[in-house]
């Protein structure tokens, strides 16, 4: 697989942008940076969630978040969490909702995370397959069992936005 090199935003402690650099340096540094997390629900209120290829580098074969990845340089969040809802899971809508905003943290990656929803998608999205082998509209009884019988299966993101309950809260 080829790398690839995305440039991303250093940003402070207050959220304003340093300098710009290759993603995988900032990670590695761990480095304040900025991403975006889209979660889609069905009309009946159950969240998708993709499985992860088993190619991918990080947490192959675990089920993630449905849609999410890093804000790029001069790029706005709501420009951010509408490429990777169309990257991801071929989603092209404008139907965003803003629902959090979550501060750069070692329990987020140093991420200022944006949260939006996407709700009323009632067909399985048309997943990326360089992302994502499968996926599942989960209802929150579901993943309150999956998060206590299955968290080894789960990505760190997805138990991070469950433990502090803003997976089924804005729905």
């Amino acid at each position: 697989m080829k790398k690839k090199f995305v440039q991303i935003e250093v940003v402070d402690q207050n959220n304003r942008p340093i300098t710009s650099m290759d993603i995988n340096e900032v990670h590695r540094q761990s480095l304040r940076h900025r991403s975006v997390i889209i979660l889609v629900y069905d009309s009946e209120g159950k969240l998708f969630l993709q499985k992860r290829s088993p190619q991918k580098k990080l947490y192959a074969g675990r089920w993630d978040i449905s849609a999410g990845g890093h804000v790029q340089t001069g790029e706005s969040s709501e420009k951010a969490a509408l490429r990777e809802l169309e990257t991801d899971l071929g989603i092209r809508s404008s139907n965003l909702k803003l629902i959090e905003e979550i501060e750069a943290s070692s329990e987020s990656g140093y991420e200022f995370v944006t949260l939006y929803i996407l709700e009323k998608q009632n067909s399985i999205p048309d997943l990326n397959k360089e992302e994502a082998e499968s996926g599942y509209f989960y209802s929150e009884s579901e993943m309150d069992w999956l998060v206590r019988e299955c968290r080894e299966l789960l990505v760190p993101a997805l138990v991070f936005l469950y433990d502090r309950d803003l997976l089924f809260k804005f729905k």
